[in-house]
């Protein structure tokens, strides 16, 4: 549920404040006739992910076992390779994500409500899909049904409140803090995520390794205590661990954190005296 929540919170926030930016834009410009045009793209946005879970968990039920599982591993793949996404994107365009948002807003003006509805819809369905994916497979993981869909919900609640503050001034956050920490967080389980990910593809038959263990400390950690249920919940540990999850698992995080916490480079500042480029017409 924490690391659902986690998710919810962060996709959320990102969704609210695209929106945000978005209804300031008009309202700023004298445009409140689009506002419509907004709620229509924000509220087809919500509908897109609630049909992609729900086509998830029908197609689920009705396969087999060895194909739940390709399916459950593929999935996981894929939601660690949006999550991945999200936090490296967020990292480097965050910055000019208002500037951003604001001229497509400007376009789209321009040219119908159908445009600004469907700059809405763009805006807050890429975050929508992003957390359908990996709120099902963090349950498919966990072995739980309702409890990371809870953790989301209640991530989202906590980010709308939160965005509609930061809105109306209310309320002051250290955006680009939040965003960093909570991406090394994300990422941290999207390791576990997508070293579950491979013990699915083993169980389905795609991938060698099944029973073959890098470390089993079920009797230290037992899947059943308090504490393994935590570290099953947060992180997607598992007692049992085999090579290839191992592996999986430390080739995707150790790298991925390492250039994700890197410092950024900033751009020098022009030498002493330097001119300007400008440019040379013949």
């Amino acid at each position: 549920m924490i690391a659902n929540f986690l998710i919810g919170l962060r996709e959320g926030l990102e969704a609210t404040i695209m929106v945000s930016i978005l209804v300031a834009f008009l309202v700023k410009t004298g445009r409140r006739d689009r506002l419509g045009a907004v709620r229509w793209g924000v509220a087809l946005a919500v509908v897109l992910p609630v049909s992609v879970a729900v086509a998830l968990a029908v197609a689920a039920k009705a396969l087999t076992f060895e194909a739940q599982e390709l399916l459950g591993g593929t999935l996981s793949i894929v939601a660690v390779a949006f999550v991945t996404w999200m936090v490296f994107w967020m990292r480097r365009a965050g910055r000019s994500l208002a500037t951003d948002l604001t001229e497509r807003m400007r376009t789209a003006v321009g040219v119908s409500g159908f445009a600004v509805a469907l700059t809405a819809f763009l805006a807050v369905g890429r975050e929508g899909l992003e957390t359908v994916f990996f709120v099902w497979a963090a349950g498919q993981a966990t072995g739980q049904t309702w409890q990371p869909l809870v953790g989301a919900l209640l991530g989202l609640v906590v980010a709308v409140v939160l965005g509609w503050a930061l809105y109306r001034q209310a309320l002051k956050i250290d955006l680009r803090r939040f965003f960093t920490w909570t991406g090394a967080a994300l990422v941290v389980v999207a390791g576990g995520v997508l070293a579950y990910g491979v013990h699915d593809l083993q169980e389905a038959g795609v991938l060698p390794g099944l029973h073959a263990l890098a470390f089993d400390v079920s009797a230290q950690v037992p899947p059943s205590s308090w504490y393994g249920v935590l570290l099953k919940g947060v992180l997607n540990f598992s007692p049992a661990t085999t090579w290839a999850q191992a592996v999986a698992w430390t080739a995707y995080v150790v790298p991925v954190l390492a250039l994700y916490l890197r410092p950024r480079r900033r751009p020098a500042a022009p030498a002493a005296g330097a001119q300007p480029l400008r440019s040379v017409s013949a």
